[in-house]
């Protein structure tokens, strides 16, 4: 996951926080009635399917106001939305998987929602007719990597991040429109275990095509953007292009209107750049999620404290935030508000470099076993999460599953993680004695400026140095910049995201090839299994798959879950029904539901 997306909406509460009085709104639209929510993050783009604007606030909003056939709610499990449409798989082999649009589904402007919208998001998402090899230096800002120029002419650059050997990038040929135009059909080149999850929501095709191609009229636009992609016009895709990847980056009311319509329960009616998001809901709506709340305003508030004090003071009436000592003191003053504290979908963990350390000390497995012996868990959870999270405070035992499902529970009872539940001095001196290394040296990178982690340091620290470990500072504010970094440490202490229900998200850390594979890991075991995974298409051979990675992790131990970073969720009491998932869209999944107590 992305940092963009790790800063915001962090939510794991899953708990209904309620014990309010009924909404005189339970019937339809309580028209008049607002809720301003807490952000973490400022709104910026309107399409988070770029690498720019993939941020969970961007997120959060696209989820309020548009439609799509499926979304994750609180479980967290996947939930269809067969009013919109439907998704079927039609064949496992090759695997082929038909999107179809209910007639009568449309944009908030009145234009159809159909195949041209579906086409023009399988292109950008799958970047099946991109220029092979461009690299957009010279078009993207360096810091933000914002696509922030026209691409050169008859260049195709999509900026979806997606590649050809995963995902949607796997559906490599022009997908087979339908007669009635409200269905595409996809033919992958390998099976691809996730296909549920990586069609994202669509933008408005003709909105693309009239700004991209200069047109005035829907129809044609759509019929447009049909023919440059059907026909593979290089001129045109390239100018498609460019508007997909930045004609949706706004932070203030952008003057053409039509860049905001929407297929969803709101629509965006007021920008504040850098402040806050404004929705209304949609008239034209029509589909399964109808609002009670009539406006709902997601205010910046990038302090966590800053964010209680405008609970306190009315200015908001819902926040998620880290739940710290001062944050829980400060909630704790509040009349007429209710708070839970719950899990996040961010769990703090170690790693060890398997190779390319600043020692090399972890090379071998003996050497891993015996540090892991030693990293105090219990006394970190204890002394440092139980404060906070109280009774629900809890060590993390898989990387694999999430907490709180039947699947965790059934893994950790077999996947080794019991061999690491209390400290063992005697048996870590037994195994580095196996290896022969004495006095091991362990640098730990970890983020200095954090008061927490500077904690759980000294603790390890502390810990590690009754087995013989020697263990140096490795901490640095700018932690990120160093992490995966060759020769600089030997292990990072970090948390560490689960963006999606994909079984195969597990493999970006732990394949040998893995975009997010810090440590350097490579297990033939692992990629054997990972690879597989990726691929599988039995969710009761997904599940025995993910449970053999489960005890190979922990059997190589190259990497220790720790605990999952408390999270509170704090309401007015005038509101209710919020819910948040441990999963994105967090508090936005099922907020069209809440309602307003009178």
């Amino acid at each position: 996951m992305s940092t963009r997306s790790a800063v915001v909406w962090v939510v794991a509460i899953c708990l209904l926080l309620s014990g309010c009085t009924a909404s005189t709104a339970e019937s339809g639209l309580d028209k008049g009635a607002t809720v301003t929510v807490a952000s973490a993050a400022a709104f910026d783009s309107y399409n988070p399917a770029t690498t720019y604007g993939n941020s969970a606030a961007n997120s959060s909003v696209a989820v309020l106001t548009n439609d799509w056939f499926t979304s994750v709610d609180d479980a967290p499990k996947l939930v269809r939305n067969e009013q919109f449409g439907t998704s079927e798989m039609v064949s496992k082999d090759p695997l082929t998987v038909k999107y179809t649009v209910n007639p009568g589904v449309t944009w908030s402007d009145g234009t159809s929602v159909d195949a041209a919208d579906l086409l023009l998001d399988w292109v950008a998402n799958s970047r099946a007719l991109d220029t092979p090899g461009f690299v957009p230096t010279e078009v993207a800002d360096p810091q933000t990597h914002e696509i922030t120029a026209d691409l050169p002419p008859d260049t195709v650059y999509f900026d979806s991040g997606a590649k050809p050997d995963t995902g949607l990038g796997l559906v490599h040929d022009l997908p087979t429109l339908s007669d009635d135009n409200r269905a595409i059909t996809m033919v992958y080149a390998a099976p691809y275990a996730d296909w549920q999850l990586v069609f994202p929501r669509a933008l408005p095709a003709h909105v693309v095509g009239k700004n991209a191609l200069d047109l005035r009229d829907n129809a044609k636009a759509k019929s447009a953007v049909t023919a440059a992609i059907s026909s593979d016009d290089k001129g045109a895709l390239s100018r498609l292009a460019s508007f997909w990847n930045s004609g949706f980056n706004f932070t203030a009311l952008p003057d053409d209107p039509e860049l905001l319509i929407s297929t969803g329960p709101y629509t965006i009616s007021d920008l504040r750049a850098g402040e806050s998001v404004t929705l209304t809901a949609n008239p034209e709506y029509t589909g399964s999620r109808k609002p009670s709340i009539e406006t709902v305003v997601l205010r910046h508030i990038a302090d966590p404290l800053a964010a209680v004090q405008a609970l306190g003071a009315g200015d908001v009436d819902v926040i998620s935030t880290p739940a710290t000592g001062p944050v829980r003191r400060a909630l704790a003053n509040l009349d007429e508000v209710t708070s839970a504290t719950g899990s996040a979908g961010t769990y703090e963990h170690i790693d060890l470099q398997a190779a390319q350390s600043k020692s090399g000390v972890f090379a071998d497995v003996r050497v891993r076993r015996a540090f892991m012996k030693v990293v105090p868990r219990k006394q970190i959870l204890d002394e440092l999460v139980a404060p906070i999270a109280g009774e629900r405070a809890a060590l993390r035992d898989s990387q694999v599953f999430l907490p709180g499902t039947s699947d965790y529970s059934q893994s950790v009872k077999r996947n080794g993680s019991d061999a690491y539940a209390d400290v063992d001095v005697p048996g870590a001196r037994a195994l580095l004695s196996q290896a022969g290394v004495t006095d091991p040296s362990v640098c730990i990178l970890y983020e200095s400026s954090n008061p927490r982690r500077v904690q759980e340091f000294q603790l390890i620290a502390d810990s590690a140095a009754r087995a013989g470990f020697s263990v140096a500072d490795c901490g640095d504010a700018d932690w990120r910049e160093l992490l995966g970094a060759s020769n600089t440490y030997d292990a990072a202490l970090y948390g560490w995201s689960t963006p999606s229900l994909a079984v195969s998200g597990p493999n970006a850390a732990f394949a040998t090839s893995g975009v997010n594979n810090h440590s350097f890991i490579s297990n033939a075991e692992i990629d054997a299994v990972t690879a597989r995974l990726a691929t599988e298409l039995d969710a009761k051979v997904q599940v025995e798959l993910r449970e053999r990675l489960d005890r190979l992790l922990w059997d190589n131990a190259y990497s220790m879950p720790l605990f999952d970073l408390p999270t509170v969720t704090a309401h007015s009491t005038r509101i209710a029904g919020v819910a948040p998932s441990i999963l994105a869209p967090h508090l936005a999944w099922n907020l069209p539901e809440w309602t307003v107590v009178r």
